[in-house]
């Protein structure tokens, strides 16, 4: 079950928006829910993302996800400088079916170094610029594909070690939700196939700021999960589909 749940919050941590190319990277704050459905098991998940501004500025994107008596939050705040994202913090905490964990993380960038804090021990990263979390990196991604991008490559802070994250854009696709039939913009996670047979796919609707509206995964063996928008709002508009 904690393993389910696991791989549940890694498909939810894939949760982005993208800009259409023609279009300048904005930012819009959203709110959204989802629904999530694993084959052959009895139950379900929910999960709620959203993006607001606050008074001074930042940015701060906030995940929420609930199966059984299991929960887990995550919470990023970044600032936008010279167009670029730069983490400021990163909050994780899962508690509920088996062990409870948190992962906190402080970006100190007037001495290059973050300081985290994972089960309760401390640890120090070099900083450089372009490493993000593991929230703002989605939000790196958005800006790429508004720049007309098709290939994409991250360098993201995974807990302590960074890792390299690499998507690429497939085409247009029709995906039917609770929303309505919205059209959408098929992007996937690339993997060495020789290290990982995972298949990750992503659907973002262009009509909506490219939110997410559905995620699609196969694991390494054979397991299938999905992931479907329930509602969700983009800068204050609720998504509505044909």
């Amino acid at each position: 079950m904690v393993r389910t749940l696991l791989l549940f919050v890694t498909l939810l941590l894939f949760v982005t928006l993208l800009v259409p190319p023609a279009q300048a990277f904005e930012l819009q704050p959203f709110s959204a829910s989802y629904t999530a459905d694993f084959k052959n098991a009895p139950f379900a998940g929910t999960a709620e993302r959203s993006l607001a501004q606050l008074r001074d500025g930042s940015w701060e994107l906030r995940f929420e996800a609930a199966m059984l008596v299991a929960r887990l939050t995550e919470r990023s705040r970044f600032r936008i400088e010279q167009g670029a994202l730069v983490p400021v913090s990163y909050q994780y905490s899962r508690n509920g079916l088996g062990s409870s964990r948190t992962v906190e993380q402080d970006f100190d960038w007037s001495t290059r170094q973050i300081l985290g804090l994972r089960k309760g021990k401390a640890y120090r990263v070099p900083l450089h610029r372009g490493l993000l979390d593991r929230s703002t990196y989605q939000l790196a991604l958005q800006q790429d594909v508004a720049r007309g991008k098709t290939s994409m490559t991250y360098q993201v802070l995974d807990e302590t070690e960074v890792e390299t994250y690499d998507f690429r854009v497939l085409g247009e696709e029709n995906v039917r939700t609770r929303a309505g039939l919205i059209r959408a913009l098929k992007v996937e996670r690339v993997r060495d196939p020789g290290q990982s047979r995972r298949q990750t796919t992503l659907w973002f609707a262009p009509s909506w700021n490219y939110l997410l509206v559905r995620l699609h995964q196969r694991e390494n063996d054979g397991k299938e999960y999905q992931i479907m928008l329930k509602s969700g709002e983009v800068n204050g508009e609720a998504v509505k589909g044909r």
